[in-house]
């Protein structure tokens, strides 16, 4: 059994929040995959299901970021879940806007959540860390973090909602690099000419002895016009 924290302040007031987007992930991922309802446990919200026959709780703290750590504490307890066996996701100033690390262990780097987490269950756990980006300043952190995403981060954000919840089933096996993967392909699919070699084309029959193989077509100009200017060529004609 595992157990999944999506870390963010609870209410309609900070949902579309960067700092919530712990939160979204794991209604995405409850979504997609047929978990229980969420019900009011543990000072959070809490949804059951299975990835297969690993069964996941997972838990979105109703006790605003700074106390996210009562209510790990108070469902790891409950469900005897090691610490070893949590996994948190929540928002990383340090990383580029839908960029998407794992980690386990090591210090909170200032975050509220993890800081309470610590306090209540020590380091040794594992974080989805979901970049965010930074604004530049550490003055400016706390209105950053605490307003909402901008229109623009709308696609990314549902690439990476969309790659989490894809992946979860990795996840929840401990493969994590299989996890990341599957989140890169859907955040940054490759391009169908990029990193590959170019098509060899077929040689066809072979030529028969003494006649020259025909000459292979000139390519075709790209056409560089504008949409625009095309439309226009076409009531000049």
């Amino acid at each position: 059994m595992q157990l999944w924290v999506g870390l963010g302040n609870p209410g309609a007031k900070y949902a579309a929040n960067r700092h919530n987007i712990g939160f979204m992930a794991l209604d995405r991922i409850a979504a997609d995959h047929g978990f229980g309802p969420w019900k009011a446990r543990f000072q959070g919200q809490v949804s059951e299901g299975r990835f297969g026959s690993d069964r996941v709780i997972l838990l979105k703290p109703d006790t605003f970021m700074n106390l996210s750590g009562q209510a790990v504490r108070a469902a790891a307890d409950f469900y005897k879940i090691p610490v070893e066996d949590i996994i948190v996701f929540h928002d990383e100033l340090d990383l580029a806007p839908g960029k998407m690390r794992v980690k386990t262990g090591g210090g909170h780097a200032g975050h509220n959540g993890l800081r309470s987490i610590h306090q209540h269950m020590g380091e040794a756990y594992a974080r989805v860390r979901l970049g965010i980006g930074h604004p530049g300043h550490k003055d400016r952190v706390a209105a950053y973090v605490l307003s909402d995403f901008f229109k623009a981060d709308q696609d990314w954000l549902d690439d990476l909602m969309r790659g989490l919840s894809e992946g979860a089933s990795a996840l929840a096996a401990g493969e994590h690099q299989k996890f990341l993967n599957i989140v890169s392909l859907r955040i940054a699919p490759p391009r169908s000419s990029a990193g590959t070699r170019p098509e060899v084309p077929s040689a066809g029959p072979a030529a028969a002895p003494g006649k020259s193989p025909e000459p292979a077509p000139a390519a075709t100009p790209e056409d560089t016009r504008t949409p625009i200017e095309k439309l226009a060529d076409r009531f000049r004609r």
